[in-house]
């Protein structure tokens, strides 16, 4: 009798590989921001990671899609887009004064649960009491994390749910953006916008840069561009709900950074609050496919 080969596809192999290696850049370019915030601005740090990173993203675009990467149909929305991501950036990059860098990681990770409420009290899509037990999940976990009322609660811990908040924006305006343009248009309009919005400003809060701190600056625009890439690769060869699960892992590497260059540690509540953000997460993931394979067959 013939045995069944349970082996998995070549393609999903190298979206589950490509994924692991786009979070791990990922978190390597929040890493050297949080290094290069105690020098700079935020704004200054995502104005240098933009400008230096816009060039890369045009030319891997150009390379895999051709010409028709930079055309748009609709760029106010991209405009739009940028602007929301400035702002998530910018929150981002200044949790990182004032938080660990694992810590902060953790609390963004609510953002499929904004998704959620958005969706369900905005957009009136169908929302069932699974994934309402899943936020509930995921809020709780927040709170375990930055235990408002307690004596170690920092207001400022209210940014990474802030920049979650936003982010969650960001995803569902991708529903603006014309169809027919590719993720790579989207990649490089994301940046062209945030570069130019960036730019605007900069110049009130620009500090001469150091010269032992150029090669951060490009490292923070070579990896992020890579990792984002690696992962938006991932994701056109492999099913969103086999990879999406995986950028969990970058609180993994949020932590050994954290723990390697600033010795921070996690207490028992943080891993707690995280594991049940983690948990809720990859259940509204894999909800959310199962619910679109069912009206699929329909």
């Amino acid at each position: 009798m013939s045995q069944v080969d349970v082996r998995m596809p070549k393609s999903s192999t190298q979206g589950i590989v490509l994924m692991c290696i786009g979070v791990a850049c990922l978190s390597t370019n929040d890493a050297i921001a949080k290094t290069l915030t105690d020098r700079y601005s935020p704004l200054q740090i995502l104005f240098m990671r933009n400008v230096i990173a816009l060039p890369f993203t045009i030319l891997i675009a150009l390379m895999i899609e051709g010409a028709i990467a930079l055309r748009s149909h609709r760029p106010l929305a991209h405009l739009v887009r940028g602007a929301l991501w400035v702002g998530a950036t910018m929150m981002f990059f200044t949790s990182f004064m004032y938080l660990g860098l694992a810590e902060a990681t953790a609390l963004i990770f609510v953002a499929p649960f904004f998704i959620t409420l958005i969706s369900a009290l905005f957009l009136s899509e169908a929302v069932g009491w699974r994934r309402w037990l899943a936020v509930l999940t995921g809020f709780i976990g927040v709170l375990m994390i930055i235990r408002p009322g307690g004596a170690t609660f920092q207001l400022i811990s209210m940014l990474p749910v802030a920049t979650a908040f936003v982010y969650a924006l960001l995803m569902l305006s991708a529903r603006w953006v014309d169809p027919r343009e590719s993720v790579w248009t989207l990649l490089i309009y994301l940046t062209g916008a945030g570069t130019l919005l960036s730019a605007a400003i900069v110049p009130f809060v620009w500090m001469p840069i150091q010269a032992q701190d150029l090669w951060l600056f490009g490292g923070i625009a070579i990896f992020g561009t890579i990792g984002m890439t690696m992962m938006t690769q991932a994701f056109r060869l492999s099913p969103a709900v086999l990879v999406a699960p995986l950028d969990y892992t970058g609180l993994l590497w949020a932590t050994l950074f954290g723990w390697v260059i600033w010795s921070e540690s996690l207490g028992t509540m943080t891993v707690a609050g995280a594991a049940l953000i983690i948990a809720s997460g990859v259940f509204t993931i894999l909800r959310e496919k199962r619910q679109g394979r069912g009206r699929k067959h329909a």
